[in-house]
């Protein structure tokens, strides 16, 4: 139940992202190492429901709850599509993940490795992460009302332009997801209308 409250979670709720693009000595992309902090009221409910649970502490709630959230998120690609100039990726299986409490917020990390890795080397990578119906708003961590500089990071080479896009929908679409009721979804693709972009350009 805990595990599906991730995608029926209180609407307008949000995450707050952070992604990590790793790569190998040679400079290829493997994987995303993504970072989701829910927001607060989605956080205590989940950690009450927790600590109701008869003969568990909140630790192994935790844990349960990691492999409930990774196996509903497989069903959706993880919320994540990848592009490399413009070609849409295949992403793999997530293996590595953990759901922690941190700062009052349920916070779950994981790995997204990319079936085939890729050469960064003058290429353009893309990635988008988002809801699909727009239940749930998923941003990149802010710092003074812009992207953090923590919330894309890539270590290693290749030299490489990061930067996070944000979104320009269509202002009838605004107004479509403007007039969802507190217990509607939106039809499925309208969360990627919403979406910021971040990009890895490389030299």
């Amino acid at each position: 139940m805990l595990g599906s409250g991730l995608v029926m979670a209180h609407p307008h709720g949000w995450i707050d992202l952070s992604v990590r693009v790793i790569t190998n000595d040679e400079g290829v992309a493997t994987a995303l190492h993504q970072t989701w902090r829910m927001d607060p009221f989605y956080s205590l409910v989940v950690f009450e429901e927790l600590q109701q649970i008869q003969g568990s502490n909140l630790q192994e709630g935790l844990d349960q709850l990691g492999g409930d959230i990774r196996d509903n998120l497989s069903q959706q690609h993880y919320f994540t599509t990848v592009r490399v100039n413009g070609e849409p990726q295949a992403l793999g299986d997530v293996s590595e993940y953990t759901a922690l409490e941190r700062d009052g917020r349920l916070t779950f990390m994981f790995i997204l490795p990319l079936a085939s890795p890729q050469p960064l080397a003058g290429q353009l990578l893309e990635y988008q992460v988002f809801d699909p119906t727009y239940y749930i708003e998923v941003v990149h961590e802010e710092e003074g009302g812009a992207p953090s500089e923590q919330a894309l990071i890539l270590n290693g080479e290749p030299d490489c332009r990061l930067s996070v896009l944000p979104a320009d929908p269509d202002p009838e679409l605004v107004m479509q997801a403007a007039l969802l009721d507190v217990d509607e979804t939106g039809e499925t693709g309208l969360g990627r209308h919403f979406a910021e972009t971040g990009r890895i350009e490389c030299d």
